[in-house]
């Protein structure tokens, strides 16, 4: 297993746009393998390589139903129908709120071979592709609240330990298992 530490909100990578990427490689094959291995050990649906401090447009994806991973990935929105529903975020520990997202999408992007990518995407994977594409693109789903919720939700975040201890890198929940505390600094 290779799982990483993930960023926590405060650091400026999960707020940076993400970059294309160029080489299809070992090193991307590997960044494949360590984002699903964390998404598991944290119990996700997606993440994104800012979650674990690269700086590429790369997520992976494990619904249940479905399960992959998109590298340069892009979305369109079909039909005009929403959904509204509880959206977390493996780097905001503990702030979970209703949001609006679109119902269906077509996702599109590339392997980690550089071969294309297609599928249309509803509900829980529809949101997933939205939620991991916006991560790429430095924005994360608090921003897509209505301003109350949005306020409470940063309230949340001021008042949780982490936030207020000034962490911005939680270690693996195996690492954390062998420590005191939830949260530790990587070192």
């Amino acid at each position: 297993m290779t799982i990483q530490p993930v960023r926590l909100f405060g650091d400026p990578i999960l707020r940076a746009r993400a970059a294309e990427v160029a080489k299809f490689d070992r090193e991307l094959r590997q960044l494949v393998t360590d984002l699903i291995d964390t998404m598991h050990d944290d119990g996700g649906v997606g993440m994104a390589a800012p979650q674990i401090g690269v700086g590429l447009r790369v997520f992976v994806y494990d619904t249940g139903d479905a399960a992959g991973h998109l590298v340069n990935p892009t979305y369109e929105v079909v039909g005009d129908e929403e959904q509204v529903g509880p959206e977390g975020c493996l780097s905001i520990p503990g702030v979970r709120y209703d949001t609006r997202r679109a119902l269906r999408v077509r996702a599109s992007g590339l392997d980690q071979n550089g071969n294309p990518v297609e599928f249309a995407a509803e509900g829980l994977l529809a949101r997933c592709v939205q939620h991991e594409t916006d991560h790429l693109d430095g924005v994360l789903f608090i921003d897509r609240l209505d301003p109350a919720a949005r306020k409470e939700a940063m309230r949340t975040i001021r008042e949780s330990d982490w936030f207020s201890a000034g962490v911005t890198v939680r270690s693996s929940r195996a690492v954390e298992a062998n420590q005191v505390g939830t949260f530790g600094r990587v070192r």
